[in-house]
């Protein structure tokens, strides 16, 4: 059981969560044991494996660290990302996460970007596998030249220099969701991703990679598919094309 008492964090880390009973427990356990106090919220689209009854008996456990947000149907991991934002922002957080739910992200690395963004005036911080190389554990040879191609042509497209524009693990400033129209962000799948670091680039942001250590998941399943990659290929040219012709609403 959980006794220490204290105020409410200032970071918030946002957690999706479908059908991930196997992972989000260990998960938050290992946020909770962190040096740093981090505030969890998961937001789980009505997982039919029971993902948010476990969750809610955690909420019991650490009424001041962890929160749960439930929605009826799966919509999609960009509407449940800004469904955590637009809760978090409701709040005094200074800094929201990103962060998927299946320890393909190293908890331990939410310390790192943290301090990116509390120490070195940083108002995006990117948990990045390509800055430093190809840092990706556990996936196979197309899959890793996918991701990396995804990457490197989002980059070439948007002219943003961003070594993992596809990246999933990141820290925020309060002021880039405050400042971002979050009920404009048109895309749901991974390009929603895309999406939110090409609108913090047009704002004049500052961003910066943090390298990281990427590791597939081992537990669950995963979640991409053809439809998510043909929105990034396709969407990511219409998106750049709408802002070359100031029609891109931010």
């Amino acid at each position: 059981m959980y006794y220490k008492t204290r105020s409410m964090s200032n970071a918030l880390v946002v957690i999706p969560t479908y059908n991930e009973i196997e992972n989000i427990e260990r998960l938050l356990r290992s946020i909770i044991m962190l040096q740093r106090d981090f505030d969890m919220l998961v937001v789980d689209d009505n997982s039919p494996d029971g993902t948010s009854v476990l969750v809610e008996k955690l909420t019991l456990e650490y009424p001041e660290r962890i929160f749960l947000l439930k929605r009826d149907a799966k919509l999609g991991l960009g509407a449940a990302y800004i469904a955590g934002f637009k809760w978090a922002l409701t709040k005094t957080y200074s800094y929201v996460f990103e962060m998927d739910a299946d320890f393909s992200h190293n908890p331990k690395d939410l310390l790192s970007l943290y301090n990116t963004c509390e120490h070195e005036d940083c108002d995006m911080a990117i948990g990045s596998r390509y800055v430093t190389g190809v840092n990706v554990v556990n996936w196979p040879m197309n899959r890793v030249l996918l991701s990396w191609g995804a990457s490197r042509y989002v980059r070439w497209v948007t002219g943003m220099n961003i070594d993992d524009t596809t990246a999933g693990f990141i820290c925020y400033k309060r002021h880039v969701l405050e400042t971002i129209n979050l009920d404009a962000i048109k895309f749901v799948g991974y390009a929603f991703q895309i999406e939110m670091k090409f609108k913090t680039y047009l704002s004049k942001f500052k961003i910066k990679e943090v390298p990281v250590i990427f590791t597939d998941r081992t537990k669950g399943v995963s979640k991409m598919s053809k439809g998510i990659i043909s929105e990034a290929i396709f969407g990511v040219l219409t998106m750049k094309l709408k802002s070359i012709f100031n029609r891109l609403e931010i």
